[in-house]
């Protein structure tokens, strides 16, 4: 219930992003909703991502030999799957100037990345993920000017079949959500699935690291940047004022700086920093453990959200589809709101009579038939309740998240 209920958390924090204004429009200063969940809630969403891959696998007992096989090659099919809807949603949304990027296909790119991960433990996966989250942003760097671009903000069919080359960079490099610094959420939650979850001093250690990393990447961003100088070199690279700089802190660079590296020590949300990765990270870790402590003590508040979580991969598809729409700009208060009524609706009546969400439902038949294949029948019994049990009729924390 505690990773359900930190998904269904995630899945707000997206609507949030996606209908409510960024900003004050009388002062220009960011809005709390900005300040509280951008960014953040697509990394808690790839840390999730993570966490369950690593329940899927085993856990604390990790799969080896056919079973592992077997779970990444299920892996292959349900990134295929997903990124067949994400790329069916990105054309029905509009092409120019869209109402959401839908983080979908990049979850796809995030899912085959992550097969060669699969069998490993979690300090490994731990060490991996600092590796991409000090690493992949200078690479990005120096990647960025070299690879073909795209002309869609949201990647297409078409443009899967015209531009193939820009596509893949978009999804590694130059897109929203690029999956070369998102792979530091993704293999730290599969770190987090190879622990004990049921154990209190792992959720008590989940919160209280968390917390640490998020306060620490911000207290020492704060240091380099305005005791260490790193303020004043920004101020002087080519074509920086100071009014362009606080954008720069508040919404992100709009360019990178030749000639500096002081921009890697900010926290801005998007900017795939080592300190912005490590800030988001925090927050998700600290996220979760809350959910995992408060559903061990008082799961009844949690039940709504955890339903929610459950069938984000239906949710999320549907609230895309609605903001295609482009009716809620006049009145975004009003439809967030009604997306998050009717959300909470549907997987309340939907798990009471079905159980798991109609998307899922599809993608772990698949998955499990998949995995039945390569495995053998005379493994399906063997292991953890989620590889190839029926999925619970309420939550289904095995599950990649989307």
């Amino acid at each position: 219930m505690g990773v359900d209920a930190a998904r269904g958390i995630a899945l707000i924090g997206l609507m949030v992003i996606h209908i409510l204004p960024s900003w004050n429009p009388e002062t220009g200063d960011a809005s709390l909703a900005w300040i509280l969940f951008s960014g953040n809630s697509a990394a808690l969403f790839a840390l999730l991502a993570g966490v369950g891959l690593g329940l899927g696998t085993g856990g604390v007992s990790v799969h080896r030999g056919r079973r592992m096989t077997a779970d990444r090659v299920g892996l292959l099919v349900r990134a295929m799957l997903i990124g067949l809807v994400g790329l069916t949603v990105s054309s029905v949304m509009p092409a120019e100037d869209p109402p959401a990027a839908g983080i979908l296909v990049y979850y796809a790119a995030f899912f085959l990345l992550a097969v060669p991960f699969l069998h490993l433990g979690a300090r490994a996966l731990f060490l991996w993920a600092a590796g991409f989250a000090l690493f992949s942003q200078p690479l990005m760097q120096l990647l960025w000017n070299r690879l073909p671009g795209t002309t869609s903000y949201n990647p297409t069919f078409h443009e899967l079949a015209t531009e193939p080359l820009g596509i893949l960079s978009h999804l590694l490099v130059t897109g929203v959500y690029p999956a070369l610094p998102y792979m530091a959420y993704v293999l730290a939650g599969l770190a987090v699935g190879r622990l004990d979850l049921r154990s209190k001093t792992v959720q008590r250690t989940l919160l209280v690291v968390g917390a640490l990393l998020a306060a620490g990447a911000k207290a020492v961003s704060h240091l380099l940047l305005y005791g260490a100088g790193g303020y004043d070199r920004l101020l002087l690279s080519v074509g920086m004022d100071e009014e362009l700089l606080w954008r720069w802190l508040v919404w992100g660079p709009e360019f990178r700086p030749e000639g500096t590296a002081w921009w890697l020590v900010i926290t801005t949300r998007h900017t795939n920093t080592p300190f912005a990765i490590a800030f988001a990270l925090g927050v998700g870790l600290a996220t979760l453990g809350a959910c995992l402590l408060i559903a061990r003590r008082i799961p009844g508040p949690l039940g709504p959200l955890a339903t929610m979580g459950a069938m984000t991969f239906t949710l999320y598809t549907a609230h895309l589809l609605a903001l295609a729409a482009e009716v809620h700009y006049d009145e975004p208060f009003l439809w967030f709101l009604i997306h998050l009524v009717v959300a909470a609706t549907f997987a309340l009546a939907w798990c009471r009579v079905f159980g798991q969400g109609p998307l899922e439902r599809c993608v772990s038949v698949s998955v499990r038939t998949t995995r039945r294949l390569v495995a053998g029948p005379s493994t399906s019994a063997v292991g953890t309740r989620t590889v190839d049990a029926p999925p619970d009729r309420r939550t289904s924390t095995g599950e990649p998240g989307i």
